[in-house]
């Protein structure tokens, strides 16, 4: 099954003659690119090796790097239905050229790395912040931006208005014991010391800490009883062979035995009202 990510092999042998690229580490088809170098490389992408569309710009933040930040150019070739992509590096002071002559679309997508990671662009008409909200503090992309961040908002009835205030989180909520939710908490609870402790695998109790385990001994009551011919009742050798004899009766003879029982009498019919000889009127 072939993979959609545009590896080097599957890339245009032309992009073998890119001036002032280098490439990028990894599988997928990218390049390395000086700051300088930037808008001349894009320029032969776009014209040259027919990279017309500018997909996206994206920022990465390594804050162990002295250059921390990496832009990241993604273009698609229409015509050759192949993805690049270009990689830049800088840091929080040096800006990176702008791109906006080359794409116009480029411009509003500075704008969000710029916003996201406090990276500059020189030659942006507009570079304002487009994502976060008016006197937002930071750059919520960057990796020492605290993930609570500083404010919080919310409605105030009594001023009718948006307010913004300290972010608070009250520490009742805050109480981690960093455990596996399988394995259980290490503190012991209120009633805890009444638990009977169980064995490994099946809810069993266990066995006591010192002394012989007690057998369980079978019962006469455990004992199954089974019947393997109609003569066997389970009551035992007397009432099995007087079971014996009562099968050995004849048919006739149980008959009367059943009839004879008592209440199996038949009820009486009760007396119907006949016609009166002569068929006269009472």
């Amino acid at each position: 099954m072939a993979s959609a990510a545009p590896r080097y092999t599957d890339a245009p042998a032309s992009l073998g003659k890119l001036a002032n690229a280098r490439p990028h580490a990894g599988l997928e088809t990218a390049f390395d690119v000086d700051r300088e170098d930037l808008v001349e490389v894009l320029t032969s992408l776009r014209d040259d090796h027919e990279y017309q569309q500018l997909m996206e710009i994206a920022g990465v933040d390594y804050p162990d790097r002295p250059e921390r930040f990496e832009v990241v150019y993604c273009l698609l070739s229409l015509t050759k239905n192949h993805r690049v992509r270009v990689h830049v590096a800088t840091d929080e002071a040096t800006p990176v050229p702008s791109v906006v002559s080359l794409w116009p679309v480029a411009g509003w997508l500075e704008r969000e790395v710029f916003d996201m990671y406090g990276v500059g662009f020189t030659g942006n008409p507009d570079l304002r912040r487009i994502l976060t909200d008016y006197g937002f503090e930071g750059y919520p992309q960057r990796k020492d931006f605290p993930l609570t961040g500083h404010v919080e908002l919310r409605y105030s009835e009594a001023e009718k208005r948006v307010v913004y205030e300290p972010v608070a989180l009250p520490q009742d909520f805050r109480t981690f014991d960093f455990l596996m939710p399988w394995e259980g908490p290490e503190y012991v609870l209120p009633g805890d010391e009444k638990a009977v402790p169980e064995q490994a695998g099946a809810p069993s109790p266990a066995p006591p800490a010192s002394g012989k385990q007690p057998e369980n001994v079978k019962t006469s009551a455990e004992t199954p009883k089974t019947t393997d011919t109609p003569a066997d009742t389970g009551a035992g050798k007397p009432g099995d062979a007087q079971a014996t004899k009562e099968a050995r009766k004849p048919r006739a003879a149980k008959a009367a035995k059943e009839v004879s029982k008592p209440g199996n009498e038949a009820e009486p019919k009760p007396a119907t009202r006949g016609r009166r000889p002569g068929g006269g009127a009472a």
